[in-house]
């Protein structure tokens, strides 16, 4: 498979693993123990046709699939989260910077307060799955920001 479908294809599962991940994680006894770091600068940009920019920096180590930093944006005024991108990264226990772009509905998100989440998981394969790719989470972060006009 060439690399750039493979890439979307990893995306998306990601993505749709984070989503129900939190929920899963919520009902079991088992608390991650993230090893990395990630973090969200405090101000995220917003354009007016409803294109948001996350950015921040993450640092993990130890990966054995392939890893991403994803991030999401909620507002107090909804129950409802949009994934904003996801970016591949690279553990090699360096910091490194990240940047998501993803594009919401003009009429989704307001200008102001909101919250972001960050993720650095690494999809890695179970053995006693038959190898079925598995989330390791490396790092978490949730912080309150502001959305800004690009």
């Amino acid at each position: 498979m060439p690399l750039r479908p493979a890439l979307a294809t990893a995306t998306g599962a990601v993505l749709l693993l984070l989503t129900a991940a939190p929920a899963a994680l919520a009902d079991s006894d088992v608390t991650p123990e993230p090893k990395g770091t990630v973090t969200v600068d405090k101000t995220v940009r917003m354009a007016a046709d409803g294109t948001v920019t996350v950015a921040g920096t993450y640092r993990c180590a130890d990966s054995d699939g392939p890893v991403f930093v994803s991030a999401s944006v909620g507002q107090k005024s909804s129950t409802t989260r949009y994934a904003i991108g996801g970016t591949l990264a690279v553990c090699d226990g360096k910091k490194h910077r990240w940047e998501n772009t993803s594009k919401t509905s003009s009429a989704t998100l307001e200008y102001g307060k909101a919250d972001v989440e960050a993720t650095v998981v690494e999809l890695r394969p179970a053995d006693d799955l038959g190898g079925l790719p598995l989330p390791h989470f490396h790092a978490v972060s949730k912080k309150g920001i502001t959305l800004t006009k690009a």
